[in-house]
């Protein structure tokens, strides 16, 4: 996400993302191609999840179609699909645990869960644990990344300020979730803004409904978001507000399956599941479900964002 991305991130006309997903292609290490179909990936999780039966994976369940709650109160979307075929692969339950998005890696880091699949952006930043200034602020994760995306510009429908691209967002103010790509994505613009003395006033909100909401009300001249949310954004509006698209997505990249880095087991387990899934089809139809084949994958690749 949407995050920082969530690729960011959330298809029907992105070319970026198609020419994207070959990027998994040449990524550090991709892991479990040649695994055999009578390989036991159970028997290869964590003795934590073996006994346990339960593969718990934190989400934040307000980034549709990628994940949400549907009228049920159940997780849906892309990643919650993805994680049901994940633990029929590994013979294991899938528990989702709805997470606030800035909690996901402080809390996955405390042991809280034993993954966090929330439309995050494999980046090097999040790998390193390192923050704006590149000081180490805590250990960083490992990535297993399954789907690519980049972010969109979302305005007001007619797009009253005539926005089309990051520069034009100078001398604007704009809304966007704390905590995600796209806010790194707009804390970098208005540096960029500053030098050409026209300000770009960023408002952090605590989710993209409201930096949404603050678009439709006219108190920010644009949202930024994953690409797919994006395009479920302006397919089915917001609380009866209207929004479009305009420009090209910037930026595409993975998301990704975050472990803890000492975790080694768990990663190379889910990347082996995932290339299974990948393999059988079931990938391509919970894509198609949700709308989503030009973010898909080829394979599954550990940290090559």
């Amino acid at each position: 996400m949407h995050h920082t991305a969530r690729i960011s991130g959330r298809l029907g006309r992105s070319g970026a993302a198609l020419t994207a997903g070959t990027l998994l292609l040449t990524g550090c290490s991709s892991l479990g191609g040649g695994s055999t179909a009578e390989e036991n990936l159970h028997e290869r999780l964590p003795d934590s999840v073996k006994s346990a039966g339960v593969l718990k994976i934190a989400s934040d369940l307000n980034y549709a179609p990628v994940e949400f709650k549907g009228q049920d109160g159940q997780a849906t979307g892309l990643d919650p699909e993805l994680a049901e075929a994940l633990g029929r692969q590994l013979k294991v339950k899938i528990q989702i645990m709805d997470t606030d998005f800035d909690k996901l890696i402080p809390d996955l880091q405390a042991k809280q869960y034993d993954a966090v699949m929330s439309a995050l952006t494999d980046n090097r930043q999040r790998r390193d644990g390192t923050d704006d200034a590149g000081k180490q602020v805590n250990p960083g994760v490992d990535f297993v990344d399954y789907f690519m995306a980049g972010t969109s510009i979302l305005v007001a429908k007619g797009n009253p300020k005539s926005i089309k691209s990051l520069d034009d967002l100078c001398g604007q103010t704009i809304a966007v979730q704390r905590g995600t790509t796209q806010a790194d994505i707009a804390q970098r613009q208005t540096g960029a803004c500053d030098k050409g003395r026209k300000a770009l006033v960023v408002k952090l909100t605590e989710t993209d409904a409201e930096a949404l909401a603050m678009v439709a009300g006219g108190k920010a001249a644009a949202d930024m978001n994953d690409y797919p949310v994006a395009a479920y954004t302006v397919q089915r509006g917001v609380a009866g507000a209207q929004y479009e698209m305009p420009g090209q997505q910037l930026q595409p990249s993975p998301y990704g399956i975050a472990v803890t880095k000492e975790n080694t087991e768990l990663r190379d387990t889910l990347a082996k599941a995932m290339n299974r899934i990948i393999r059988s089809g079931e990938y391509d139809k919970i894509l198609e479900k949700w709308n989503l084949k030009d973010g898909a994958a080829q394979n599954a690749v550990v940290n090559g964002g």
